[in-house]
Order: structure tokens, then sequence, then C-alpha cells
């Protein structure tokens, strides 16, 4: 069973940076892709960036020039990198992994979120 695990939110100044870190464990051969999501207080859960297995990545408009997605090799691992935070990116950050299920279909596996604060 797989398994993921956010870590790295914290408070931050406006402009300041966090860089959030998600271990997953258990079976995560060759995920789909894997994504950071947000969900701020009274608004529903917004997908942040995406990356591919194969290095492709997407992020909403908002952040981007501002956010880094990454792996490492096993794809056990996801990272975001924040840059020049804005009040606005405060939320709580969910990382998700997207993996093939075994007899076809997929499943989405999420962590229990780590909190990002950024004061003004």
């Amino acid at each position: 069973q797989v398994q993921v695990v956010e870590s790295g939110g914290g408070a931050v100044q406006t402009g300041g940076s966090l860089s959030l870190s998600c271990a997953a464990s258990g079976n995560v051969a060759e995920p789909i892709h894997m994504a950071w999501h947000r969900q701020a207080p009274g608004n529903q859960r917004e997908l942040v960036a995406r990356i591919f297995s194969g290095g492709a990545t997407y992020y909403t408009e908002s952040v981007k020039g501002r956010a880094t997605i990454s792996t490492n090799d096993a794809e056990t691992m996801v990272y975001l990198q924040m840059n020049r935070l804005k009040p606005e990116d405060t939320g709580v950050y969910y990382c998700q992994y997207t993996i093939p299920r075994a007899g076809g279909g997929i499943d989405h596996i999420w962590g229990q979120g780590t909190q990002v604060t950024v004061s003004a």
C-alpha cells in the first residue's frame, strides 16, 4: 500500500521561500504523475504543480516563475520549491501520487497535508 507524507511547511513572511518535501513509501513503481495541491480556508483544493513520469511539468498560473516541482530519480520523493511567497499562497499543501492499479485503473494517493502560512 502506497503512503505519502509531506514535510517542510511553516510560517514565512511575504517574499520568503519554502521547500516542501513528500516521501512516498510502498509500491510506487512507475507513478503516472505526482503533484502538489493546496487548499486555503474557505476555498476548494487547487492544483499547484504537477510533474509527470519523464519530467514534464505543469504549474498553475499564479505560481509560474515562483515554484519548481522536482523528484528524485526513483520518484519516491517529490519536492516543491516556492519563492517570492505571497499571502495568497497560504494554505494546506497536499502531495498526491497517481499510480497505476494492478488489474487496471489508477489510484490517487494523498498525504495528510502540511500548513504554509505567509504573513504580510
